[in-house]
């Protein structure tokens, strides 16, 4: 009866080593091949798109939902924070292709009003890229002719994007707080 135990025993262990070892083998070939197929290949994209920010008009796209005023606070103000779901296009022009919307909020970050905080999701709805998105944050500060903030991360076709993107303001309507940002976007992604 001790025999049969031990062989049984013997057995069981013989078959749960031999399991163990194939399904080890089976992640580990499993793993290799999806990282041979898709994620060792880095790409870079360069995009050019356009922010169209309207504070003000029949259309607007930003507004201010606090500050040291409540709502009635400025984008200019320090502490003021804006919600935006602003249209992205392929030129200057308002009514230019949309080729997305750039959706979160931007803080007034400094002290002398200088610095936007941005935190926003690029969210393309247009053609190769629609439904992908490209997440952008850093300091804005809008005096400066040129600005660059982080790309940190993206989904869809740009899944697991890092990089940069340089701002520039090319229209800037300060009486009615509307302005139009050139977005140069350079990401690595897989």
């Amino acid at each position: 009866m001790a025999s049969a135990i031990r062989t049984t025993w013997v057995t069981l262990m013989t078959t749960t080593t031999l399991l163990a070892i194939l399904l080890l083998a089976l992640f580990a070939s499993n793993t290799e091949a999806s990282s041979t197929k898709n994620w060792k290949v880095v790409k870079e994209t360069n995009l050019v798109f356009f922010m169209q920010d309207y504070e003000t008009g029949k259309n607007f796209s930003a507004i201010p939902v606090a500050g040291v005023n409540g709502t009635k606070s400025g984008v200019l103000g320090f502490g003021t924070v804006m919600v935006i779901d602003d249209a992205l296009t392929e030129g200057i022009e308002k009514h230019s292709k949309q080729v997305g919307r750039a959706q979160g909020m931007y803080v007034n970050s400094a002290l002398d009003g200088s610095d936007l905080h941005f935190l926003l999701s690029v969210v393309f709805t247009d053609e190769k890229y629609n439904g992908s998105t490209l997440e952008i944050q850093g300091a804005n500060r809008f005096f400066l002719k040129q600005r660059e903030v982080s790309v940190v991360s993206g989904t869809g076709y740009f899944r697991f994007a890092r990089g940069f993107a340089i701002l520039e303001t090319v229209v800037l309507d300060i009486p009615n707080l509307n302005a139009v940002l050139k977005i140069n976007v350079t990401v690595l992604h897989y």
